[in-house]
């Protein structure tokens, strides 16, 4: 493969790759914990877009639950996001392992 090739192709790459994290980052992922009972919802970019908390699961002499509850549902959207985000960089990629 001569070297103009290459580099054609490694800049086609950077293109595809700067595309997918732009729409990446502007994607939506919902995770829910405590069988419903907390809903986050988080961008790929990882900001916390939405957090929905079912009055139910309000129980003022168990704050602590809640909190635990409340990091889950986050930690679940944010690994989906994540999970995603590395399919997506790995399939433009080619698998070569590069840091994202």
């Amino acid at each position: 493969m001569d070297m103009k090739k290459m580099m054609k192709q490694a800049q086609k790459m950077q293109r595809d790759a700067a595309v997918a994290q732009e729409e990446i980052a502007a994607m939506e992922f919902t995770a829910s914990a405590g069988g419903g009972m907390v809903e986050a919802t988080v961008t790929g970019g990882g900001e916390v877009k939405a957090l929905h908390i079912d009055p139910d699961a309000i129980d003022p002499e168990d704050a602590e639950m809640l909190e635990d509850t409340i990091v889950a549902a986050v930690n679940e959207a944010l690994r989906e996001a994540s999970e995603t985000s590395n399919a997506r960089m790995n399939s433009i990629m080619g698998g070569m392992n590069l840091p994202f």
